[in-house]
């Protein structure tokens, strides 16, 4: 039986994807983790096609990575919480472990690579890993930040096409997940953030010290209709904003403070979202591959 390399496919798939959910994030600030699901499902399924030549273990050991991924996607945990408040936490350390052993066991057992142990399945358990950990360390904005690196890693492990990178930077690309790759990218990418600030600033003639790289002056009145941090004066989050609405609603409450002030206009930083940052990530990931190891090769 013939099958059809489509390791190709999934970077494509991972792009529109990706492209998709930036867009949705920049319209509403919020991405449907239906949209992390087909994404990450459909690119499971490609990398399982791209395996199947090596036999019966490396597509099972596959899916069970894949399907540890699509966990953190499904809300599974929501009919335990009330009842058992401790067992989704438990069931979930539970699988972290169990799917780390199974790749152990393959591993000593059939090797890496090959009918063995599929590097895919190591790349992308260690992406949900490094997800995770950044995660619980406050290090990304939000759980929907962590699901994208996670399912990013499942569609493509590894970068497998590169278009523009320095010949002595693609052998480090082996070596650690696209996932990795296109994190080091979208931080790059957010360099431009307060470049392009300033330059927005420096044009309309608004200097405000260093605020000048990091916000623009605003009209109260629109600040419900933007997607926004007021930052002078700075009020601070509220920790029960956990929604678009939530958070329009904070906009709406400081507006009518300011304006009960006489406040007509305030110092705002734009709201970001990561997702956009790891979608440039991605499409700079396929075209130049890393781009702080290219720099680096360069030297």
């Amino acid at each position: 039986m013939n099958f059809v390399d489509v390791s190709d496919a999934a970077i494509g798939v991972l792009i529109v994807g990706f492209l998709v959910a930036a867009a949705v994030d920049l319209r509403t600030r919020e991405v449907d983790d239906r949209i992390w699901l087909a994404l990450g499902l459909l690119g499971g399924a490609l990398q399982a096609i791209v395996l199947a030549p090596d036999g019966v273990v490396p597509v099972a050991v596959w899916a069970v990575v894949v399907a540890f991924v699509v966990q953190h996607l499904v809300p599974w945990d929501d009919a335990l919480v009330e009842a058992h408040p401790s067992w989704p936490g438990a069931i979930e350390i539970a699988a972290y472990i169990a799917v780390g052993a199974l790749l152990a066991v393959v591993s000593w057992r059939d090797g890496i690579g090959g009918s063995g142990l599929p590097t895919a399945a190591i790349a992308a358990y260690a992406t949900v890993l490094i997800a995770r950990a950044l995660f619980e360390a406050n290090l990304l904005y939000g759980g929907a930040d962590a699901k994208a690196i996670m399912v990013a890693g499942a569609v493509v492990p590894f970068d497998t096409m590169v278009v523009m990178a320095p010949h002595a930077a693609l052998g480090i690309l082996a070596f650690y997940p696209f996932a990795v790759t296109v994190l080091m990218n979208g931080a790059v990418a957010a360099v431009a953030i307060p470049l392009a600030l300033f330059a927005r600033n420096a044009r309309h003639g608004d200097w405000n010290g260093a605020r000048t790289f990091t916000g623009y002056p605003l009209a109260v009145d629109q600040l419900p209709e933007r997607f926004v941090w007021v930052t002078d004066p700075t009020f601070h989050r509220d920790d029960d904003v956990e929604t678009a609405d939530d958070d329009r609603r904070l906009r709406e409450r400081i507006r009518d403070e300011l304006k009960a002030k006489g406040v007509a206009a305030v110092w705002v930083t734009p709201q970001i979202p990561f997702v956009v940052l790891l979608a440039v990530g991605v499409v700079l990931g396929v075209v130049f591959g890393n781009l702080l190891a290219d720099a680096f090769s360069l030297l």
